[in-house]
């Protein structure tokens, strides 16, 4: 790589030149390449087409859902929020396309006026706090930090924040107002919380009368393998400590159907759903019911959300099989410590003796957070394999924007296309 502090104004011109021309041939290419996270590729979306089908708007009650009304939401949407939460349908006030913006929303009634529990509204609260389980989801922390809240890190494990860091904490500082939650395959561990820790997290004191569980159920559909689990329900769980009016549950299709035009949800309380109606009511007289209704006549109810889900999974888990058998795994903080490249090797090395592969015949590897690496009988054929690697890696993208339902080729291909060249009776080519 050119050192352009050495360069001089002559030198660092004439390589611009030279980069905006590679950058022009990359440009000629029409790559269509998206580094953002979390969006669904196009296969996904085009499962929910149906839901734009819809012409009849008339709801269940005979009432227009093109029309003003139903601040708490559509009945029917109601009810099926309640069975994917796992609640009753009057616990449950369903929004606009997004959870965030309800979180924020939640967030600023806190900040501007409190809640009926509140001793003041907590913009009055001079170092308010929020307890930020980490690592976590970046957008919920934003949410906070934009009010001014103090971030108070809590460490997370396999069972969800360290309750005994978290306990201690709310127990004594009454300025610590809430807590960010992801239960269920969180953001971005994975993890989901054990029944104790939602149990501790319903039934523990806390000094602050007015302390808020945001509890994000982004992804509590969303089962990557046939197993469906399913954990305890924080806002039943609530009930038997009296401590019901401190949960507020969300969840959102926003990744069961189209991001940015899907419905989002909250599940509280009876007390606080009148308290936020209340509240809410002054911002807006109701949510777009005829997208609620399309949801509701597409999806119809819990087992409909996991039928579709199955169908999600069904093209998402090829996609991280492919990752996981085509990558060496990631070293170990240890091995790094250790000795990086060395051990670098030795994973390699793990890898094609696990998975049975002749480093001969597959003289290159992809290394999980870090690259590729090929080998040969002398560096120019390591070379000329790794130019190898480059342009099947450049077949595949462009595959797979051609067609990304494109499915591997079959194994008796394969094997096909390397014997005629490379097998003990290779006929095509050279051995």
């Amino acid at each position: 790589m050119a050192n352009y502090l050495e360069m001089n104004r002559e030198e660092l011109t004439a390589e611009k030149a030279k980069l905006n021309e590679q950058y022009k041939k990359f440009l000629a290419m029409n790559l269509k390449l998206n580094m953002a996270r979390g969006k669904p590729g196009p296969h996904q979306m085009d499962l929910a087409m149906g839901l734009l089908q819809m012409t009849d708007y008339t709801t269940d009650a005979g009432t227009d859902a093109r029309n003003y009304g139903d601040l708490e939401g559509l009945h029917e949407a109601r009810v099926l929020f309640a069975d994917v939460f796992g609640v009753k349908p009057e616990e449950v006030f369903v929004g606009g396309n997004s959870s965030l913006q309800l979180m924020y929303n939640l967030i600023n009634i806190g900040y501007v006026f409190g809640f009926p529990e509140s001793p003041c509204p907590w913009s009055q609260v001079e170092k308010r706090k929020f307890l930020c389980p980490v690592p976590g989801y970046d957008r919920h922390f934003a949410i906070t930090e934009e009010y001014g809240f103090e971030l108070i890190s809590v460490p997370m494990t396999p069972n969800g924040p360290d309750m005994d860091i978290v306990e201690k904490l709310v127990a004594e500082d009454d300025t610590i107002k809430g807590i960010w939650c992801v239960p269920q395959y969180s953001n971005p561990d994975g993890y989901t919380y054990s029944d104790e820790t939602i149990d501790r997290m319903a039934k523990m004191k806390t000094a602050a009368p007015d302390f808020k569980i945001f509890w994000d159920e982004a992804y509590i559909v969303h089962h990557l393998t046939e197993e469906i689990i399913e954990t305890p329900v924080l806002l039943n769980e609530s009930k038997k400590y009296g401590t019901e009016n401190r949960v507020f549950m969300f969840t959102s299709t926003s990744k069961i159907t189209f991001p940015g035009a899907g419905v989002s949800a909250i599940a509280c309380s009876v007390d606080s759903m009148k308290y936020i109606c209340k509240r809410f009511s002054v911002m807006i007289i109701s949510y777009d019911k005829m997208n609620q209704l399309r949801h509701v006549r597409f999806l119809k109810n819990k087992d409909g959300v996991l039928q579709h889900m199955a169908k999600h999974r069904r093209r998402l888990v090829p996609c991280f099989d492919a990752v996981k058998t085509t990558c060496a795994r990631e070293l170990t903080p240890e091995e790094i410590e250790e000795d990086y490249e060395k051990n670098t090797g030795k994973v390699i090395i793990e890898t094609f003796r696990t998975r049975g592969i002749d480093p001969v015949h597959v003289p290159g590897v992809l290394c999980a957070s870090h690259g590729p690496f090929t080998w040969g009988k002398d560096a120019a054929q390591a070379v000329y394999h790794a130019v190898v690697l480059e342009e099947v890696a450049k077949m595949a993208l462009l595959t797979c924007q051609i067609n990304p339902n494109a499915e591997p080729a079959p194994q008796h291909v394969l094997d096909k296309h390397f014997m005629r060249k490379h097998g003990p009776n290779a006929y095509y080519g050279q051995k």
